[in-house]
């Protein structure tokens, strides 16, 4: 695991990146989010950071359970954005499944990730892998 922040001429935020391959990155990364969140100004409204975090945790938790076990997420804000990248293992974009009421074996998180952003884009690697990219308005 490990973790690098750069920041603006201002002293905010602006980009983090976290590797990560253990379950116990979730949680972490989810803190992150919210502490990059924090950091940022002008500051995002709660419900905006609240929301950055729940779209992180969705998407690093994929990227273990269907990506190859390894993440790779960037956060990075702009005047009117706010970014989420997470990289993973596995060429194979995320499918829309119908989520499960009964057995517990999930099938909400993508159909979440697309209502909650304003865009989501996934992209191959030049080499394994592929990159899903969200953004939130500010």
């Amino acid at each position: 695991m490990s973790e690098t922040t750069t920041t603006d001429t201002e002293g905010s935020a602006s980009c983090l990146v976290l590797e990560d391959d253990s379950p116990a990155g979730v949680p972490r990364a989810r803190d992150i989010a919210r502490v990059f969140a924090d950091r940022l100004e002008p500051a995002l409204a709660a419900e905006t950071a609240e929301t950055l975090a729940l779209v992180v945790t969705e998407l690093t938790t994929n990227a273990l359970r269907h990506g190859g076990g390894r993440y790779t997420l960037e956060l990075s804000a702009g005047p009117d954005m706010v970014n989420v990248a997470v990289s993973d293992l596995s060429r194979e974009p995320p499918r829309m499944r119908a989520p499960d009421l009964n057995g517990g074996t999930g099938g909400f998180g993508w159909h979440m990730i697309r209502r909650l952003t304003c865009s989501v884009t996934t992209s191959r690697g030049p080499g394994q892998g592929k990159t899903i990219r969200a953004s939130l308005p500010r």
